[in-house]
């Protein structure tokens, strides 16, 4: 019994110190990180982003191209949700009788997967066109914050 009792406090007490060991490496970590970042290049922010005058143009540019790839890959990705729920539809109407109610179940099916990927695709095409508008509104307005 006295055994028990030892061993547990002795596993309570290793704990402890491991918890305690852990957490000052962590302050140590963060201690020396904010000691000895690399603060060279935050020297003059201003002039770099004044000296390259058409870095808002190519912010711009770079947002409209990956909005179009991003459009492309949801409507992708749309057209291959709509063809497997075709494909599921037709294997099922291969596979059972004519008119029955789960092929009835399986063209319902189909029609409904496909109306919502076409429902998801233009909610997430606008949400892309969203964010693009956004990102250019902003660049505008750095541009004009810089350029009075």
């Amino acid at each position: 019994m006295k055994l028990n009792y030892v061993t547990k406090q002795l596993s309570t007490v290793k704990r402890w110190m491991a918890t305690t060991v852990f957490c000052m490496l962590a302050i140590a970590f963060l201690w020396q990180g904010a000691f000895f970042s690399n603060t060279s290049a935050m020297a003059d922010p201003a002039a770099t982003l004044i000296a390259s005058s058409d870095a808002g143009d190519r912010v711009q540019e770079k947002a409209s191209e990956d909005a179009g790839r991003a459009k492309n890959f949801i409507q992708d990705a749309a057209d291959k949700v709509k063809q497997a729920a075709k494909s599921n539809a037709n294997k099922v109407d291969q596979a059972s009788d004519n008119g029955s109610f789960v092929e009835r179940k399986a063209k319902r099916d189909a029609a409904t997967i496909q109306k919502r990927a076409n429902e998801d695709a233009d909610r997430t095409q606008k949400a892309v066109d969203k964010t693009k508008n956004a990102v250019e509104r902003t660049v505008d307005n750095i541009k004009d914050a810089f350029g009075k």
